[in-house]
């Protein structure tokens, strides 16, 4: 399934915890007083697969790439100047403590980055990251935050990279994991932060939130999550792709019945559901829409005929241990601290209209919920050129986004912060 088992645009990680890329280390490029580019492990395997840069406006692309921005030779990272050129950039010097903890009897890989000076104590955070399988140890996202100033703790999911166990988007298992990774944060930089708190993108806006609970965090900040079930997150796309499509608001509530149809099979884990689903292929079977609908699961689900699905259907769409009907909601009802919650205004893989009304009636109910919208941007942040298919190149991250994040932390405000409107 797309986004629970694939990779996301803005949370894609690989290489091991520790170790060296092949042509730059990991980590914060720049002179003082400039701002810096940060140096992060591929979007994708493979052993040829480049390394990314990153800088703090948002804009990304692979190290050597096409674009020309950043280069690198043995060891070297350079940075295309204004008039052509191309500077060398020295390293940045960072301390970073490598650490092995435990959650459930499950050893993990975990590592606290900090600044190598600091001004007072600065905040700490621990990355939360998405649903891909590849590790979080070498992200850019903590690097980053640490080029913000901010004293990071990043560690790579059960099953991922240096990390023992296997593979899960269980979220309450992956939430105790989050909790176990904040005491071991605090226990490496007692006496040298203020505040303590959760960052989780995309998958790891349900996760954190309670592992802000069980952990007794300061605050959580969450980018493109979703406050909703799983099988809500199907629906909605199926809702946005009908949208989008021009269909009306008649055959959207056909869609919808096929979707309940599809996700009571996937809740059962496949052991029951499937006559409400051959009902609604044979009720819609003339419908041009039925056919095209992707949706996080429902496509697949209706490509395929019962037979399959009843033998085979659990171990391939139904292995992670998915709770699909999660209770995001109460996950964040019983959190008295301050968070912060940032949409992608334009999210295909997570339709934040819901979201939106969710935490606007819990803001209501007087949870400290900051919420900000950047419009024309998909999921991971990225604002896109939108093709005469309807298909999306992603350009950038949008600019401020990531100063936003780290203000809040920080617990300043200084608007405006790019494109994006805070939701009063």
């Amino acid at each position: 399934m797309k986004r629970f088992v694939a990779s996301l645009l803005c949370f894609s990680f690989a290489g091991v915890a520790f170790a060296a890329p092949p042509s730059c280390a990991y980590g914060m490029y720049g002179e003082p007083g400039k701002p810096p580019v940060v140096i992060s492990n591929p979007t994708s395997s493979g052993a040829d697969a480049p390394e990314r840069y990153t800088f703090l406006d948002g804009r990304r692309d692979d190290v050597n790439g096409s674009d020309g921005l950043v280069h690198c030779d043995k060891g070297v990272v350079s940075v295309r100047q204004a008039d052509g050129g191309y500077a060398a950039q020295p390293k940045v010097p960072l301390r970073e403590t490598p650490t092995r903890f435990k959650s459930h009897g499950t050893e993990l890989a975990g590592v606290l980055i900090e600044p190598a000076q600091s001004n007072g104590k600065p905040p700490l955070v621990v990355f939360v990251h998405g649903s891909e399988k590849t590790p979080g140890i070498g992200g850019y996202y903590p690097y980053v935050f640490a080029a913000e100033g901010l004293a990071v703790f990043a560690y790579d999911k059960r099953g991922t990279g240096a990390s023992e166990g296997d593979y899960t988007q269980n979220f309450e298992l992956l939430a105790d994991d989050a909790a176990a990774a904040l005491d071991e944060a605090r226990r490496l930089d007692a006496g040298r932060y203020s505040r303590a708190g959760f960052f989780g993108g995309s998958q790891g806006g349900w996760v954190a939130p309670r592992a802000a609970a069980l952990a007794h965090a300061d605050y959580v900040a969450v980018g493109f999550g979703l406050v909703m079930t799983p099988l809500e997150e199907d629906q909605q796309q199926v809702v946005l792709e009908m949208q989008e499509k021009g269909y009306d608001a008649a055959a959207i509530a056909k869609a919808r019945e096929v979707t309940d149809a599809t996700g009571a099979v996937m809740a059962s884990h496949f052991t029951a559901g499937y006559d409400q689903l051959e009902a609604v292929k044979r009720k819609f079977a003339k419908e041009p829409w039925l056919h095209t609908i992707e949706g996080e699961y429902t496509g697949e689900l209706l490509a395929e005929d019962e037979a399959d699905l009843r033998r085979t259907g659990a171990p391939r769409h139904d292995s992670l241990n998915i709770i699909w009907h999660y209770d995001a909601i109460s996950a964040i009802r019983t959190l008295g601290v301050p968070q912060l919650w940032v949409l992608a205004g334009d999210d295909r893989d997570a339709p934040g209209s819901v979201t939106r009304e969710r935490l606007v009636a819990l803001k209501h109910e007087g949870k400290p919920i900051d919420l900000y919208v950047f419009p024309h941007t998909d999921h991971g942040m990225y604002e896109f050129v939108q093709k005469p298919d309807g298909s999306r190149q992603v350009t950038r991250i949008t600019n401020d986004y990531f100063r936003l994040l780290a203000d809040w932390i920080r617990q300043q405000d200084k608007p405006p912060y790019g494109t994006g409107e805070r939701i009063r």
